[in-house]
């Protein structure tokens, strides 16, 4: 093993105890009271920006440019990222609705968005329509400075480095299993979960942040922005967990159907890292120029 691979995983090693330590902090405060929603989101806010400002510390303590966590903005890629949850989300809640396993749309959540609006006397799909546009468009400022914080630390630091000293496929599934057993803690023993058997919620949660890890990585490496990172992340967000989800009614057993916690999204999730997994040869002139051969 090389100095420069040494000082990488010393860095990577440093980064992790950093985020996990910071985040004890608020593991413990959200634990504690059981919900998520303690704190009016406080405190997921701030668990959401422990991998950030971990990176930036690390940055910091190893002599490493905060330049390198890719802080240029390139618009197509950025485009890209935001429609990546969109098609992966609308294909598996259509495949839901289609199936019956879901029924679209809620009508209480639309009324309720259209009381909370000032929208009782619209049709329920002009409703829908100008929720999900205000939604996609303003309430993606809001998205996108929680899932900031978290990008910063993940596609930001962490998977450049890792791609510094192994493949693309290993880079995308480490840096999906660490980004999983983070939120471990609040599928264990707090409310992040919608409802369907622990060991479930857990596989299902597991394999989706797994498989979207790949586009993630892959936009990051190909495009050298943490924005695409971001852009995603907060995507994934505001679409899943404010649009889809809620515009979904209850039909029996859709709590195991939708949502991160369900069977369709980490399908449909896979597919998109193959996808990406299999156009990997891309991203090496621009990522692992020190590296020979790491392509499989």
């Amino acid at each position: 093993m090389n100095i420069e691979t040494l000082s990488t995983k010393k860095s990577i090693l440093t980064f992790l105890a950093i985020t996990f330590a910071l985040s004890a902090v608020f593991y413990t405060a959200i634990i504690l009271s059981g919900h998520l929603s303690t704190g009016n989101g406080l405190y997921v806010y701030g668990l959401m920006w422990c991998p950030g400002v971990s990176a930036l510390i690390t940055c910091r303590l190893r002599g490493i440019s905060f330049s390198e966590l890719g802080w240029r903005w390139n618009t197509r890629y950025v485009l890209i990222s935001y429609f990546i949850p969109i098609a992966y989300g609308l294909i598996a809640y259509l495949a839901v609705w289609t199936s019956g396993f879901g029924k679209f749309p809620n009508g209480d959540f639309v009324k309720a968005v259209a009381s909370a609006f000032g929208w009782k006397n619209f049709p329920p799909f002009v409703v829908i329509a100008l929720y999900v546009l205000l939604k996609g468009t303003i309430g993606m400022a809001s998205s996108l400075s929680s899932a900031l914080g978290e990008e910063i630390g993940w596609r930001g630091f962490l998977a450049p480095q890792l791609a510094k000293v192994t493949t693309f496929t290993k880079t995308a599934l480490i840096g999906g299993i660490i980004w999983s057993v983070w939120h471990y803690p609040l599928l264990l023993f707090a409310d992040y979960n919608s409802g369907t058997p622990l060991w479930f919620a857990l596989t299902c949660f597991t394999v989706m942040v797994v498989a979207i890890s790949f586009p993630l990585a892959w936009m990051r490496l190909k495009s050298g922005s943490v924005w695409t990172g971001a852009v995603i992340h907060a995507s994934h967000n505001l679409f899943i967990q404010s649009i889809l989800t809620p515009l979904t009614a209850d039909t029996g057993q859709t709590k195991y159907f939708i949502d991160e916690f369900g069977i369709a999204l980490p399908t449909i999730t896979i597919i998109f890292a193959i996808i990406y997994w299999r156009k990997r040869l891309e991203v090496i002139d621009a990522q692992l120029q020190t590296s020979t051969a790491l392509v499989v």
